[in-house]
């Protein structure tokens, strides 16, 4: 009889159990889980992957994501010894902890140790739910239950990584090891990793950047757990525990700013963005682009772009000399603000003349005073060099033969060049003239280190790109092959600024009207940089000269991207390789059309502004300045005389306001000259 009671006991605790197990799982399965979807920082990486820039999340927290592999395998065991040795065996509460919890904090009147394991401390993280209250502890503990039963092991510890306080605005290993330590956490000290682990415990208690001792007391701790399971011996850990904890916190990542702003934009769901940039290089270019500017006054700024002319990709990238809102405006990219280019595009009249079959190399061109219509350009230096061979004329960048030169071509044909070239560009007043050819037109450095990446590629235009996955397009070809190696050969031969090694870096320097801009732009057989040096306002930096201020920074930047540069390609095989007197007749001399031969005393001409200039209108007045032509002289304005009976060739003459005007100028005689000019 009592045996039978026994075993209806049995059973109906059996059924019980079994009922209470079901229930038990019921209720976990039936547990509402925070969502596992975790916002993390938009990164923008280099080519191989490496962090350039990262941005906030939407709350103001750096939270960037990290896989279980990137991380160092030291710190991941000294982690689960420290907080959850259990947690590979548990299902997501540790019942044997807890115990242990509650008996120690009954035996010494206070909390010692706690119980939760890292699913509790996930599931916590998740709700950002309370740790003291009963009610909370138990959601918890749900939570957690249910988490092991829909997540891996693995999966539940990258969500810890992922989450765990570290002070401020830190959330996360990654954070937290890229602002402490200024590193990814792939390769961590012991002490390193012993403070990472220690950290989450009490984060704002243990900030090192603000309590030192805390969170060297802390860290300390760990280590010594971890030698007591033999996870570092007593030696490592007594150099640890000398290793001095972070004081500061270091800046995130923000290199190539600008580069990085502008793939955000155009792209500002995705989380994360690759950059054909190279990170080390970027690194150098923007060192180099600080020490350019550095002790040259508060305005003076720089840009710079690195390219692969045979790939097309971007390697650096420089916007400023530093991305602050400072006097230098550093916020604004002047990679892709429109300029002038000064002598830049003069290559790009030489290549098209020499295709065009009005010019080679050694054809004789005139450099002597010349009139084009009201246009008579002047030298830089107002000196006549008479007949100079066309290499000479590039080498020297003289005004006069390539004006003649974009005369015989028309503007429209240089235009035309730059818009195969994939060049944008803009033309004040939208009327093309003569003056392009000297600057009198806006560009981009982006664009112009394109432009120069084509005659680098042999005549073919291919539009440079920044982003891995971007879109790679066909080239056009701009100028032929031969005509782009005659100009990169006569280039090539330009005298290296002082004290820069003598390579054979094919390059052009180029100085805009006012000396509001200072360009160098110079390719060898693999590569192309730009180098742009000015103002971001536009106004004028006296005494800068491309071949002084801007030439020299560009050797410099060859020099810290590769020790050697790559050979220039050799001649093709179509290239006429002969002297003047070997040419054929009508190449050996040049004949500029509808140019008028005379000294300059013999016709009034507008000296300055030139026509198709862009001038500022000084307090005073407007500074013009008359060649040749009889005086007295009276200039006028639109039409309307604003100055007569002058005798002097130098004057300021008051203008009503800004914006395009036409000049002219009449001497004794009655002859006159004008050109149209754009004050600001």
């Amino acid at each position: 009889m009592m045996r039978g009671r026994w075993l209806i006991a049995l059973a109906a605790g059996l059924w019980l159990a079994a009922w209470g197990r079901d229930e038990f799982d019921r209720w976990v399965d039936a547990t509402t889980l925070p969502s596992l979807r975790i916002e993390t920082s938009a990164e923008v990486l280099d080519r191989d992957g490496r962090l350039l820039r990262a941005y906030t999340v939407a709350d103001g927290r750096w939270r960037l994501a990290v896989d279980l592999d990137d991380v160092d395998p030291d710190y991941i065991d000294m982690l689960l010894t420290y907080e959850d040795r259990r947690f590979r065996s548990h299902p997501g509460v540790d019942l044997r902890s807890m115990a242990r919890a509650l008996a120690q904090a009954a035996w010494n009147g206070r909390v010692v140790s706690g119980g939760s394991t890292l699913t509790m401390q996930v599931a916590r993280l998740l709700e950002d739910g309370t740790t003291g209250e009963m009610g909370g502890k138990l959601r918890q503990m749900r939570v957690a239950l249910a988490l092991e039963r829909r997540l891996s092991k693995d999966e539940i510890l990258s969500l810890y990584l992922l989450l765990a306080p570290f002070g401020g605005n830190l959330e996360g290993l990654r954070a937290a090891s890229l602002s402490y330590f200024g590193k990814e956490p792939l390769r961590l000290t012991p002490a390193e990793a012993a403070l990472l682990v220690a950290i989450p415990q009490s984060p704002e208690t243990r900030r090192p950047d603000r309590a030192a001792d805390r969170a060297e007391a802390a860290r300390d701790r760990v280590l010594s757990r971890a030698v007591t399971f033999h996870l570092i011996d007593a030696e490592e850990a007594q150099a640890a525990l000398t290793e001095p904890v972070p004081g500061l916190r270091q800046p995130f990542p923000a290199f190539a700013p600008h580069l990085a702003d502008r793939a955000r934009a155009e792209n500002p769901m995705a989380g994360e963005q690759r950059l054909t940039l190279d990170l080390p290089l970027q690194k150098k270019i923007e060192s180099l682009a600080a020490e350019a500017v550095e002790g040259k006054g508060d305005q003076l700024q720089v840009a710079i772009v690195v390219a692969d002319h045979l790939s097309g990709e971007i390697l650096a990238s420089v916007g400023s000399a530093a991305f602050t809102a400072d006097a230098r405006q550093g916020f604004v990219d002047m990679t892709t603000a429109l300029r002038s280019p000064g002598s830049t595009l003069k290559p790009l009249v030489y290549a098209l003349a020499f295709d065009e079959g009005l010019a080679h190399p050694e054809t004789l061109l005139d450099d002597r005073p010349m009139a084009f219509g009201n246009y008579a350009p002047q030298n830089f230096d107002r000196l006549y060099r008479g007949e100079i061979r066309a290499r000479q004329a590039l080498q020297m960048s003289l005004n006069i033969p390539v004006v003649a030169l974009t005369q015989a071509l028309g503007p429209a044909k240089l235009l035309s060049a730059l818009t195969k070239a994939g060049v944008q560009y803009e033309i004040p007043g939208n009327q093309p003239g003569l003056a392009v050819a000297l600057g009198g037109v806006g560009v981009t450095l982006q664009d112009m280190v394109q432009l120069y990446a084509a005659l680098a590629r042999g005549g073919v235009a291919l539009p440079l790109i920044w982003q891995i996955d971007g879109e790679r397009p066909e080239g056009q070809r701009v100028v032929s092959a031969v005509a782009a190696w005659q100009v990169g050969d006569i280039l090539a031969g330009l005298a290296p600024p002082p004290g820069a090694p003598s390579n054979r870096l094919a390059y052009k320097t180029g100085t805009s009207y006012g000396h509001r801009d200072a360009w160098a732009i110079g390719f060898d057989g693999r590569h192309v940089i730009g180098v742009w040096l000015g103002r971001a306002d536009g106004t004028p930096v006296p005494g800068a000269f491309g071949a002084e201020v801007a030439a020299p920074v560009l050797f410099q930047a060859f020099n810290r991207l590769k020790p050697a540069l790559d050979p220039q390609p050799p001649a093709p095989a179509a290239t006429l390789l002969v002297s003047n007197a070997q040419l054929p007749q009508p190449l050996q001399r040049f004949r500029p059309r509808d140019a008028a031969f005379a000294p300059a005393p013999d016709a009034p001409a507008v000296a300055f502004p030139p026509d198709g200039a862009e001038v500022e209108l000084l307090s005073a007045g407007l500074k013009v300045r008359v060649a040749g032509g009889t005086a007295p002289f009276t200039w006028m304005v639109d039409g309307t005389p604003v100055a007569v009976a002058l005798r002097d060739r130098e004057t300021l003459l008051a203008l009503p306001g800004t914006g395009f005007v036409t000049l002219s100028v009449i001497d004794a005689t009655g002859r006159s000259a004008r050109a149209q000019v754009r004050v600001w």
